[in-house]
């Protein structure tokens, strides 16, 4: 099984990343939200997920460990194939799937692709309990930083998007950590 690769992108599209590493080019299939992460860098590491079929291998990306485990996860759910789970992925943050899963919010998790009112339910009460916590002090140290991006130029959008980059590296950073590498990603 693979768990980690470290290489350099040699095509990245949105879902897709084709990583040469020893020269060997695998094709991973990554969440939207990687997508940022892994353009115009030389070299990147995903945490990989090797998903084995009948009929095919498929390699998932990540680029944290909690979103890897947040991914494994959802496919022991029910109902949930490793593509709902990427796409699941795409639309919520770890933490934000934790948060919804834990308070209940059905309606949150059937708004993104592929999950009906049925899934939704079934994830919440398959999940409840199991997923990394959302941890508290980290809302106001991303809205601070957020906010921050804003008044320095930058639209809400791309703030939103660099922020929530940053802390799916690393979610325990504080604002004075997170700013900084925020607006280095977004110098880039």
């Amino acid at each position: 099984m693979i768990g980690h690769l470290t290489g350099r992108p040699l095509a990245v599209q949105p879902g897709v990343v084709l990583l040469e590493v020893g020269g060997v080019g695998y094709e991973v299939r990554v969440p939207l939200s990687a997508y940022r992460l892994l353009s115009g860098h030389q070299e990147v590491s995903l945490y990989i997920h090797t998903h084995v079929r009948e009929d095919q291998i498929t390699l998932y990306g990540f680029p944290s460990l909690v979103e890897r485990d947040t991914f494994r996860s959802l496919i022991g759910v029910a109902g949930v194939g490793p593509r709902t789970a990427v796409a699941v992925l795409s639309g919520l943050t770890p933490g934000e799937i934790a948060e919804a899963v834990e308070g209940g919010q059905w309606r949150r998790l059937a708004a993104l692709p592929g999950i009906g009112k049925r899934t939704a339910e079934r994830l919440i009460v398959e999940l409840k309990g199991s997923l990394a916590a959302p941890r508290a002090p980290l809302a106001p140290a991303r809205e601070d930083a957020v906010s921050a991006l804003v008044n320095l130029g930058y639209s809400p959008r791309a703030a939103e998007e660099v922020v929530a980059a940053v802390l799916r590296e690393d979610p325990t950073l504080s604002l004075t950590e997170l700013l900084p590498r925020a607006l280095k990603a977004l110098v880039r």
